[in-house]
């Protein structure tokens, strides 16, 4: 069944807009209400998390009636980061989680993800069906079983304790001097507050939301603030996350950027060293960049390509029985530990390989030489099919032809935003340019 509303990673756009206005996010609560509560028992519970939008407390409030109509009982966690989410719906055994967040979005768009009762996110073909239930008359619950809501205020602390426990035995930060960048988003409590408690010396920005300042020229997609902290202050390293904290770049004592690329390749070098490599085996996307892949097959290790989305990666893992998976865009998942990608958790590792080691984290943080990457995003606009032109279609057939036995190209659709992704890898950069400039350029002539 095609999904109509949902994208690689639940619902999203423009709030206020269609679908994410307050009266379609009331028909999602009530559409996924009645999914779960299938039984017509009263006890069934629902976490829902949010970041800093403004526009989040209208989503809030909005899931929260058609959830209570359909007579599924609320548990409101206030801002904490999407893991945190995947983490609380099974630890306090709800059927459904919610996170209210468009990620590293700006902040008027915003979006709604689902976590089944396994902390997973929920499968296609479960999205398929609240679907058609939204579409449907949605039977709402009577009057005497109608959901109750509640605020829950030691969610942040939950988590912040979870994510301690992930962290060696008897370790400590002590000595370390680290940025924290919050993104003015969902971690920008409890990511100071975690480093602080094991021991570092913290240098914390991007932590003063006022529901507009998300994402704004700092976090996991502009780290070009952070980094020049980390010159001024002298800091040993800096940990960039996005709006929810799923994502995450590192950046090393000079002030480069380590992508997820890199910190994957560190962790599975240092799981498979460890013997906790499960199947010798790393999942990530068909955007990671050649070099990885070259890196991983060096030490006879492999990788398992998956389409874009952390949601597949995750999928994939489990069905191979994988422990190891992310994205370069920063999502690192480690199952050992969490159901989802989690920026702060995967910092928290890298923290660890330092302590371990004594390396600098610029020796630690560029594994393998990166095969020469171009990405260019064409924005269009709804009802629009670039990919559909023909003109599109014949230069992208061109692109193929040049780059035959050369590098690789990978054209699509973002799952999150209007946007055509236009990736290329070559180890010849002229060649590389030309062709994607030369399929953007048709891209943009058509929309």
């Amino acid at each position: 069944m095609t999904r109509k509303f949902f994208g690689t990673d639940g619902v999203r756009g423009t709030a206020n807009t269609y679908p994410m206005t307050a009266d379609m996010a009331l028909r999602i609560g009530a559409a996924a209400g009645r999914f779960f509560r299938n039984d017509g028992s009263n006890g069934h519970r629902v976490v829902i998390g949010k970041d800093t939008r403004l526009s989040g407390y209208m989503f809030e409030n909005a899931l929260t009636a058609g959830l209570t109509s359909t007579g599924m009982n609320v548990l409101l966690l206030g801002p904490v980061p999407t893991p945190a989410v995947g983490l609380l719906t099974t630890s306090m055994r709800a059927d459904l989680g919610i996170m209210i967040s468009a990620s590293h979005n700006p902040h008027y768009d915003n979006g709604i993800k689902f976590f089944g009762p396994d902390g997973f996110k929920l499968s296609d073909a479960a999205e398929a069906e609240i679907e058609a239930l939204i579409l449907s008359e949605i039977e709402p619950a009577q009057a005497i079983n109608i959901g109750r809501a509640k605020r829950i205020d030691d969610g942040r602390f939950r988590y912040a304790e979870r994510l301690k426990a992930t962290f060696p035995a008897g370790m400590r930060l002590d000595g370390l001097k680290v940025v924290i960048d919050c993104a003015n988003g969902a971690a920008y409590r409890v990511a100071p507050e975690v480093l602080w408690e094991l021991g570092a010396s913290v240098i914390k920005m991007g932590v003063d939301p006022d529901g507009y300042n998300i994402n704004d020229g700092c976090g996991s997609t502009h780290p070009e603030r952070a980094a020049e902290l980390i010159r001024q202050t002298g800091a040993h390293v800096g940990i960039c996350l996005d709006g929810d904290a799923d994502r995450v770049m590192i950046l090393d004592e000079t002030g480069s950027v380590a992508d997820g690329d890199q910190i994957m390749a560190l962790m599975a070098a240092r799981w498979a060293a460890q013997g906790r490599l499960k199947g010798d085996t790393l999942v990530a996307t068909v955007m990671s960049n050649l070099g990885l892949e070259r890196f991983l097959d060096d030490k006879a290790l492999h990788l398992h390509r998956t389409k874009v989305g952390d949601r597949y990666v995750v999928e994939a893992m489990r069905a191979g029985g994988f422990n190891l998976g992310g994205e370069q865009s920063g999502h690192i998942v480690m199952t050992d530990y969490a159901t989802t990608g989690d920026g702060l958790l995967a910092g928290l590792q890298f923290l660890a390989a330092m302590v371990d080691t004594g390396q600098k984290a610029s020796t630690l943080a560029q594994n393998f030489e990166t095969v020469p990457q171009l990405l260019k995003n064409v924005r269009f606009a709804a009802g629009k099919d670039p990919l559909g032109n023909s003109a599109v279609a014949a230069s992208i057939a061109d692109a193929e032809i040049k780059l035959a036995g050369k590098g690789r190209l990978l054209i699509r659709k973002s799952g999150t935003e209007p946007l055509i992704r236009v990736m290329a890898e070559c180890e010849d950069a002229a060649l590389l340019a030309q062709v994607v400039n030369q399929i953007v350029g048709e891209v943009e002539a058509a929309v």
